[in-house]
């Protein structure tokens, strides 16, 4: 797990490098936006039709899909209990509430579950956790959450549609539907949804450094990010590992559960703070935090869940 990551980090540094250099007088916000776009909007609808045209739904997906919305509601939690311990203003809290809850589960969920687990087994998993659980939630509850506790109203349907016009989603139901149907996936596709498939988790490690922002540090938000990273990291995953004994998953499929719920906060609610004017400062310092210690806090997760097989004390 820690070459693993090692060799994830070297391509996160070289966004972070990208965006400290800014080489030929790039733009790394731009260049951010361009890679995002192009993996969201391409390439990330050629990996889920790649992992379920054909192969169909992951078996457990409805456990799954439970287990992505059950650790997004404990987050919700356990920052409201955060906040009775050190009375947060609206704008911290909503920051904090957006960050403990709602994880990196794509960005780098998927690079670090690929190389661990393999792609038949992460692909189908991360898109069941994403598109069927996850989205949907950032896309509803996570827009209620900033137009809440933000200074700016709040636009569900603008949000329902940026839902409803999702690529990678549509792509999950058109694969869906042609595997219910016996259309078999054409052999001239495979190569080149393959090479999509594949060039996904280089960009998007590649984007999650370009996202890092190293200015974001404030000296009075650090027992804040401290406590809130220990939430999302500790917290978060034990409680992940307690739902999949209840849910009755084991083996691989319960470790890369864990996993992903001990990923760091997802770099879309930085988005979501400038636009409804929470402490933006705030949520970048904790994604950056989050991540950076996810490096270390993610390979003992594993290693505990190799050593005593997921099965908490």
């Amino acid at each position: 797990m820690a070459g693993v990551l090692a060799q994830m980090s070297a391509l996160i540094l070289c966004g972070v490098i990208l965006r400290r250099l800014r080489p030929c007088g790039i733009d790394p916000e731009r260049v951010r936006r361009t890679v995002t776009a192009l993996v969201f909007n391409a390439l990330l609808p050629a990996l889920v039709l790649s992992a379920l045209w054909g192969g169909g739904a992951h078996p457990q997906g409805w456990r799954i899909s439970l287990f992505g919305a059950a650790t997004v509601l404990f987050g919700i939690a356990a920052t409201l209990c955060l906040d009775r311990i050190l009375r947060l203003d609206r704008r911290q809290l909503g920051a904090a509430m957006l960050g403990i809850s709602f994880s990196n589960v794509t960005f780098l969920g998927l690079p670090v579950l690929e190389r661990l687990f393999g792609p038949e087994l992460a692909r189908p998993i991360v898109i069941q956790i994403d598109l069927f659980s996850t989205a949907p939630l950032v896309f509803t509850l996570g827009v209620y959450i900033a137009s809440r506790y933000g200074e700016a109203p709040g636009n569900l349907s603008a949000a329902l549609r940026a839902l409803l016009l999702n690529p990678p989603l549509w792509a999950a139901f058109v694969a869906l539907m042609l595997g219910e149907y016996g259309i078999p996936r054409p052999a001239a596709l495979e190569p080149p949804l393959e090479t999509a498939a594949s060039s996904v988790a280089p960009l998007m490690l590649l984007a999650l450094g370009l996202g890092l922002r190293w200015n974001a540090w404030r000296k009075e938000n650090t027992r804040l990010v401290a406590l809130a990273s220990g939430l999302k990291l500790v917290a978060l995953p034990l409680f992940g590992l307690s739902l999949t004994h209840g849910l009755e998953i084991s083996g691989d499929t319960r470790a890369a559960l864990v996993l992903e719920a001990g990923m760091p906060s997802m770099l879309l609610g930085i988005v979501y703070c400038d636009r409804y004017r929470l402490d933006t400062g705030l949520y970048a310092m904790l994604a950056t935090t989050t991540t950076l210690l996810a490096l270390a806090s993610l390979p003992l997760w594993h290693l505990m869940l190799e050593t005593f097989g997921g099965d908490p004390a």
